[in-house]
């Protein structure tokens, strides 16, 4: 499952993957994200929890791109991750590369409380 929500007060878009992620469920996923962001002036944060991810399918690869990008398009200033599991990290640092040209600060972590944190939620 992949879901996106957003706190608009504190400009953070929030975006879940949970437990088998497949490229349909990130294709019908872009169009709320697409939504979400219309809200957002440009210097948003977004934070991306992989914490309760079992398998997330190589195919959304391309899908995942296209999200980035529009991020990118949109102003994306932040990126906190949590990652509890590194092995279910199937290559965010080495797509981030390739579809945010305007370099968003990026950070891991391994727990959501460590997250909110640095995010001052």
């Amino acid at each position: 499952m992949f879901l996106a929500t957003s706190n608009q007060a504190k400009g953070l878009l929030h975006l879940s993957y949970i437990e088998h992620v497949d490229a349909a469920e990130l294709d019908r996923g872009y169009e709320d994200v697409v939504t979400l962001l219309k809200a957002f002036p440009a210097g948003f944060s977004m934070l991306v929890d992989l914490g309760r991810l079992e398998l997330m399918d190589t195919d959304c690869v391309a899908a995942l791109g296209k999200i980035m990008e529009l991020l990118d398009q949109r102003g994306l200033e932040r990126v906190v991750r949590v990652i509890p599991d590194p092995a279910k990290d199937i290559g965010f640092n080495i797509l981030a590369r390739f579809h945010y040209h305007h370099n968003p600060r990026i950070t891991n972590c391994k727990t959501m409380i460590e997250a909110a944190r640095l995010l001052e939620l």
